[in-house]
């Protein structure tokens, strides 16, 4: 019989990966890897410039794809997580701090964990600073 709290704690070392791979997607916007970040049918909310957007995962991932990444443009990595919650082996919000040149930007990461992997269902974002010096 498995050990419920090893099980548990495998499903956060996954989940621990999970977020690692989002950072490092945010940093080299290697989209060949987006499929392993973010699922399909994910969309994306947030207000810049005093204004609502919606973004669903293709369009996010179209941007990802035309804008310089940060390691091309050399800007310094800053990424911490701020909070993980596991609500089950199956259910996770994990709150991050992530630069991506010149922004800082507070994020709230809805994952789901599907066919075993940990996916980004829903990303929420939010400008903490804008106009970052190197």
């Amino acid at each position: 019989m498995t050990n419920p709290s090893e099980t548990a704690g495998a499903g956060v070392d996954a989940l621990t990966q999970a977020v690692k791979r989002y950072f490092d997607l945010m940093y080299d916007s290697d989209v060949s890897r987006f499929d392993r970040v973010f699922r399909s049918t994910a969309q994306l909310h947030g207000i810049r410039h005093g204004e609502m957007r919606l973004l669903t995962a293709q369009a996010y991932r179209d941007a990802l794809a035309r804008t310089p990444s940060p390691r091309s443009q050399n800007a310094p990595r800053h990424e911490e997580v701020l909070l993980m919650d596991v609500a089950s082996d199956s259910q996770a919000l994990v709150k991050v701090r992530v630069r991506i040149n010149a922004i800082l930007y507070v994020d709230y990461l809805s994952y789901h964990r599907v066919d075993g992997d940990w996916l980004i269902t829903a990303k929420a974002f939010h400008v903490e600073c804008e106009n970052l010096s190197s």
